[in-house]
């Protein structure tokens, strides 16, 4: 019988009850992260208005961390501006689910990436130049459970 993992009630919550899934149809920034070898894949789609991010959806597939993850961070950005978004790190989304297992950091890591990779699209679609770095994080060596 496998091992259960400690996952708090906020990743247990966000897990079976994730918020803002689905897809915006006329998103503003669109990015897909994952590692196709584990399983774990995330797109997230923001809606950005005066440099707000005004609605924001993701589809995940993956393990119950990498859902809760997901949900999170969609609810740490909405309503903020891009440079409030920015700040977001995969620890402080981590930090807001009430910690992850060491085994599974790699999903807020993930969740981070996603945000990064859809404002990276929406400054590329913009025309505009991406002032930050999109932080590439391989996963080398990391247990995808």
């Amino acid at each position: 019988m496998a091992e259960q993992l400690p996952y708090s009630e906020k990743v247990m919550d966000h897990f079976m009850h994730p918020r803002n899934v689905g897809e915006i149809t006329d998103a503003s920034g669109v990015g897909t992260v994952g590692n196709p070898i584990c399983g774990d894949v995330m797109k997230m789609f923001l809606k950005i208005e005066n440099d707000v991010i005004v609605d924001v959806k993701f589809k995940t597939f993956g393990c119950g961390a990498a859902v809760a993850t997901s949900s999170m961070v969609t609810e740490m950005v909405k309503g903020k501006s891009i440079k409030e978004a920015l700040t977001i790190t995969n620890k402080a989304v981590a930090e807001a689910l009430g910690g992850l297992p060491v085994i599974k950091m790699h999903c807020s890591v993930l969740a981070e990436e996603a945000l990064r990779s859809a404002l990276k699209d929406y400054y590329i679609k913009q025309g505009k130049p991406v002032p930050f770095d999109s932080r590439e994080h391989k996963h080398e060596g990391e247990a995808c459970l």
